[in-house]
């Protein structure tokens, strides 16, 4: 697990920022350190509280004593990937907004492993490499009312 940070922000959120007129609890997980650092630092400075896992399995034990508002996953990790985030997310009917991230790996495409997130579950999808802006557009429709998983007329996985 990577540090566990919940930063109380000391200026108000950028309101150029899609989705930043509220802090949101934000728990991120990738197992490229770079990706999660960046993520943390963008959503910390718009104001958000946010803890990163280095994977899928320790976000799950994460997610099993904290409750959040979004969770960021990386499609393809070691040691749980983003699916069986999104599938325990499902189980236990936690109920934090998704967006999947994903930059493809050796036997999946990015768009492939995006696809399949969505189909799952994921409210939003965002593929790598992406700027500052697209992470935050992908926010703001992660947590828009109108961002409804595909999976939603599914009934939860027992």
């Amino acid at each position: 697990m990577d540090g566990l940070n919940s930063p109380t922000p000391n200026s108000p959120h950028e309101p150029s920022e899609p989705g930043s007129q509220t802090s949101l609890s934000i728990a991120v997980a990738d197992d490229v350190e770079g990706i999660r650092e960046l993520i943390r630092l963008w959503a910390h400075d718009a104001g958000h509280r946010v803890v990163c896992a280095s994977d899928g399995a320790s976000l799950i034990t994460i997610m099993r004593s904290n409750r959040f508002d979004l969770v960021i996953t990386d499609v393809l990790m070691p040691d749980g990937d983003g699916l069986e985030v999104i599938l325990e997310l499902r189980k236990n009917r936690f109920n934090p907004r998704i967006l999947a991230i994903s930059g493809g790996g050796r036997h999946w495409r990015a768009p492939d492993c995006l696809k399949v997130a969505k189909g799952l579950g994921a409210h939003a999808i965002l593929q790598k490499p992406f700027t500052r802006h697209d992470l935050f557009a992908a926010i703001a429709v992660a947590m828009s009312p109108n961002a409804t998983k595909s999976s939603e007329t599914t009934p939860p996985i027992d």
